[in-house]
């Protein structure tokens, strides 16, 4: 879905309401204040709680994901079949704008508790495994639906270990379970 200006403004602030309060924090009166905006702006756009969560799942869950898109994209375009350095970058950046990250992890908690939120994610995750198959694919390596979910999922756990770590840690890190990860899930060549 494409976002007005205005609702992305709000979407943005809910964004970074909700990476430094937590879900008991994210109101509209938070966001508004956030965006700067007079107070009723969120409400008129998203009238409920429900919405507001909904609307935050999809636009933090589709920045996820057109980041993948745009890093298979230059996989595939400058023929990149092993794209540990980019995924690499894409992560470090991802860390290095914590508030998605952070946003995501506290939606995809409450999506355990909300099946309309959990569809929502789903939905996302469906086309992130399908993304990370192609890629897998491309690189020559054994690959299938299974195996591509399993390394998704392994890379949500290697983002939310890195957050916990100091800044400095990050990139050694994730450069070190990236490889390792590499090594098995991502299994041998399929020749």
């Amino acid at each position: 879905m494409t976002e007005s200006p205005r609702r992305r403004q709000l979407l943005d602030a809910a964004q970074s309401v909700l990476a430094d309060g937590g879900l008991k924090g994210l109101t509209h009166r938070a966001v508004d204040r956030r965006a700067g905006l007079p107070e009723g702006s969120c409400s008129a756009y998203l009238r409920t709680r429900q919405a507001l969560q909904a609307a935050l799942a999809e636009h933090v869950a589709g920045q996820l994901l057109a980041d993948v898109d745009r890093l298979a994209d230059r996989m595939r375009d400058a023929d990149e079949p092993d794209g540990v350095d980019a995924a690499l970058e894409l992560f470090q950046r991802w860390l290095d704008q914590r508030e998605l990250l952070v946003a995501r992890l506290e939606l995809t908690m409450a999506a355990t508790r909300d099946p309309g939120l959990a569809q929502v994610l789903e939905t996302h995750r469906v086309r992130l495994v399908e993304i990370v198959d192609a890629i897998v694919t491309a690189a020559g390596k054994e690959h299938g639906a299974a195996r591509a979910e399993a390394l998704v999922a392994s890379y949500d756990g290697i983002l939310l270990a890195a957050l916990l770590k100091p800044d400095s840690e990050h990139r050694s890190f994730l450069a070190r379970s990236m490889d390792l990860l590499g090594t098995g899930l991502a299994g041998p060549s399929a020749t």
